[in-house]
């Protein structure tokens, strides 16, 4: 059955923007995943506490007939394929791609949380995805309306990235 998958990818070392470039492609030509969009890139600090460069982000939604486990074992393959490390929690990486949500599919298993335990709370997460997915639901409540409830602040902290 299909359902909507929209994932969160992040980049801040060795070449952010290819390595965010690169992973945007690798699931827009994946074809298990279909209708793929993409959204604009943004520019974020990093969270987590973790001294390390600001972040390029972006957000990508499709359709698919794969499950959770299915779709995280593909975003870690393109993160490998990235060379990415794991070392610190929160720390820089060349390339992290989460899956944010997977339909209303509802996940605990540790390997994959659905939907994305923090994706609500996360600037960098809410305004390219409501960009990309005006409609998308978190819990039944839309993104757009997720991003508007988030401080001022917060939304000033996320710039969109002109790539011309």
């Amino acid at each position: 059955m299909t359902k909507r998958v929209a994932f969160s990818l992040g980049a801040n070392l060795d070449d952010p923007l290819a390595h965010l470039l690169g992973g945007i492609e690798a699931l827009s030509n994946n074809p298990a995943l279909t209708n793929a969009a993409g959204s604009s890139i943004y520019r974020t600090a990093p969270v987590g506490g973790v001294e390390q460069p600001d972040y390029l982000n972006a957000v990508v939604v499709a359709d698919t007939d794969l499950s959770a486990h299915q779709l995280i074992d593909l975003a870690l393959g393109i993160e490998q394929e990235h060379g990415r490390t794991r070392e610190v929690r929160w720390g820089a990486r060349t390339l992290d791609i989460d899956v944010l949500a997977l339909g209303d599919v509802v996940s605990d298993d540790p390997r994959i949380l659905l939907p994305h335990p923090r994706a609500h709370e996360r600037a960098f997460v809410l305004v390219p995805w409501s960009e990309v997915d005006p409609v998308a639901t978190i819990g039944g409540v839309r993104v757009s309306d997720l991003r508007d409830r988030l401080a001022v602040d917060e939304l000033a902290g996320v710039h969109r990235v002109d790539l011309t």
